[in-house]
């Protein structure tokens, strides 16, 4: 699109926290495609006028309410930020806010937004759509509703799942996460980042734990069961320099653009957990060595976002198996974009461009309409089973 005048130039509007990065990063990538200053509309704004309206021709994306108290105590019930209950009520607000919007021309969809904010409803529809992903108990409407540490406890043993991920279902950033191994013998581990104080509750915390004694596992899980949690039998992942790795990979507009390496001591990679940036040129080439494709490896990234089609922008966490020989997909993030200074991969068309200059090229190429992003041709899926209550993954040579 070449435009000609100031008239024809996409409008954007940002709804999100203004002071936050994210809003800052997008607003940058727009002046520096030439478009005028995006309007933004704080979530604060959205939340306690009951909503927010936008002209037809208004380009709108829709930007994390995180890392603000105030919003987050409208949304959570709670003045502790750090505090982990409360995802339930914090799902419940946000879909409802993000109902409440009405007009523009939309950059995601709120319907599939409630799915990708459910990982028993994401996982469930990832699998009916033959993308790899970690065997679960809990997914899609017909799994079992996890009421404490006795149903994970059964659970485990009914599935024969002796490691496993158990998450909270609206949760996000690892928050309430726990990685929990049993052993033969009747010990068990988790491994997670929350913090369990000695009156019983939960908070956010940027250190790693690891809880040995079963009733403070017990504890954690009885205290986010009440907001609803996912089960995932625990893949054993690839490696570099000994860490764990796995990919977070960024699909914009139907495409594979941005992809970067998380490594860890610990179970869980997220970088602000103490993760840290692995080498991508390594993990693409651990893959060719094991006989495998790259393309086949962003192609199940580019399926995985395929599936909700309505939103521009998706982050896939991508979990190589050990040799590097398969993958599945562990979630689909709406906000997982953040990846500062992180720029295209090689014939994705995004050289050059951070993760946000690539979204608003995407804005500008479909402009003066959004159009849906095209879905890449999905290859025949080999898999045969249960729409919900197994899992699959995928040979990627």
């Amino acid at each position: 699109m070449s435009p000609s005048g100031s008239d024809t130039l996409p409008r954007c509007t940002v709804v999100g926290n203004p002071e936050n990065r994210r809003v800052s990063l997008f607003t940058d990538a727009v002046r520096a495609a030439g478009l005028p200053a995006p309007r933004v509309v704080p979530w604060l704004e959205v939340l306690r006028a009951g909503g927010a309206a936008f002209e037809p021709h208004e380009v709108v994306r829709v930007d994390s309410p995180g890392e603000n108290t105030d919003v987050d105590e409208l949304l959570r019930g709670t003045k502790e930020p750090t505090r982990v209950e409360g995802s339930a009520r914090w799902y419940t607000g946000f879909m409802a806010a993000l109902r409440s919007l009405t007009g523009g021309i939309r950059l995601d969809d709120p319907d599939e937004l409630a799915v990708l904010f459910d990982k028993r409803r994401c996982h469930a529809v990832l699998h009916a759509a033959g993308v790899p992903v970690p065997p679960s108990p809990t997914s899609g409407p017909a799994g079992p509703r996890v009421r404490g540490w006795d149903d994970v406890r059964a659970l485990m043993r009914e599935h024969r799942m002796p490691r496993l991920f158990v998450k909270p279902a609206h949760g996000s950033s690892a928050s309430g996460v726990l990685a929990v191994e049993s052993a033969s013998e009747g010990r068990i581990r988790a491994t997670t980042s929350v913090e369990l104080t000695p009156d019983g509750r939960l908070y956010n915390s940027l250190k790693v734990r690891r809880y040995e004694r079963e009733q403070d596992i017990a504890a954690i899980v009885d205290a986010l069961a009440p907001d609803g949690l996912h089960l995932e039998r625990w893949l054993p992942k690839a490696s570099q320099h000994g860490r764990a790795a796995d990919l977070r990979v960024v699909v914009v507009d139907g495409r594979a653009t941005h992809a970067v390496v998380r490594t860890s001591a610990s179970p869980l990679t997220n970088l602000h957990l103490g993760g840290t940036r692995g080498d991508l040129d390594a993990a693409r080439q651990a893959v060719e060595s094991a006989g495998g494709r790259w393309t086949d490896v962003l192609a199940v990234c580019e399926d995985a976002a395929a599936c909700f089609p309505r939103t521009l922008c998706v982050g896939v966490d991508l979990l190589p198996a050990v040799g590097w020989r398969r993958v599945a997909v562990g979630e689909v993030n709406a906000f997982g974009d953040l990846l500062p200074r992180l720029t295209g991969l090689p014939g994705s068309g995004a050289e050059g461009l951070d993760t946000y200059a690539a979204q608003v090229a995407a804005i500008v190429r479909n402009a003066p309409q959004r159009r849906a992003p095209t879905a890449p041709q999905r290859r025949p899926s080999t898999a045969s089973l249960h729409q919900y209550r197994t899992g699959t993954d995928r040979v990627i040579a």
